[in-house]
């Protein structure tokens, strides 16, 4: 069987120490040298002596810090809540339907948004028909706000639009069950809620997107990257998060595949 050609986009942020990232997102790995595992090979048993010439031993990495949503990663339903509406519990990232993790992807221009401004039903409806794409139940929706460009800046989390509750439910009402944006949250920014909530008395739902999954449980990425380099439609996207057992999201490389 000859398999099509492709060409693969990567839309991974680079995992890497940065430390303009806030304590809550920074990475901290360990490079440790060839030498040492030269060393470890003399300390199991083999004199230096009776090493290759040609053997410089193995390096190795110890990843000291990171948390799961450090870096790009796919949030579980367990993230928002412990139940859903009928007492049942949530499911970790671990239980994640590998059949979900691979589908055509769709991208929703959402670059005209400014900072702090939510995305609504209608911006959605207007960049589907736009696009002329087609959303099926397995279909992968990324929303391209941009912010991409900030990262490894100190603002970079505090910067962006974000997926309001009607246009979350909008996306479920049409089979999609997994979900992308390229900025630091799904949601608006803290910064822009908190002070919602404070002008309005809390009246505003606070973490709306998010907390869709709650009664609707989906799958959604965040802080990707280069989606400016995918058309609107017609590729596919392979997302497949670290299984991580019990927990509420895990890093995921994932990756875009156009056809020649």
């Amino acid at each position: 069987m000859i398999m099509p050609k492709r060409r693969v986009v990567d839309l991974t942020k680079e995992v890497r120490f940065n430390p303009d990232d806030p304590g809550f997102m920074r990475v901290k790995i360990k490079h440790k040298p060839h030498k040492k595992g030269r060393l470890l090979v003399r300390l199991l048993g083999l004199p230096f002596g009776l090493m290759p010439k040609d053997f410089e031993g193995w390096a190795d990495d110890t990843i000291t810090k990171m948390g799961v949503h450090s870096t790009t990663h796919i949030d579980a339903p367990w993230h928002y809540g412990t139940v859903d509406p009928d007492g049942k519990p949530l499911p970790t990232i671990e239980q994640i339907p590998l059949e979900l993790c691979f589908g055509p992807g769709v991208v929703f221009d959402m670059t005209h948004k400014a900072d702090g401004e939510p995305i609504t039903v209608a911006d959605m409806e207007k960049s589907i028909a736009e696009s002329g794409a087609a959303i099926n139940e397995g279909t992968i929706a990324l929303i391209r706000t941009g912010r991409d460009q900030y990262l490894g800046q100190k603002d970079y989390w505090q910067r962006g639009t974000g997926m309001s509750e009607q246009a979350t439910d909008w996306l479920l009402d049409r089979g999609v069950k997994v979900c992308g944006i390229d900025q630091w949250g799904w949601d608006l920014p803290f910064k822009v809620q908190i002070a919602q909530a404070k002008k309005d008395g809390g009246k505003t739902r606070f973490w709306e997107g998010h907390l869709v999954g709650r009664r609707r449980p989906y799958w959604h990425m965040e802080q990707l990257c280069g989606l400016d380099q995918l058309p609107s439609h017609g590729f596919e996207v392979g997302v497949f998060p670290l299984k991580l057992k019990g927990a509420s999201a895990a890093p995921a490389r994932v990756v875009a595949f156009l056809p020649e």
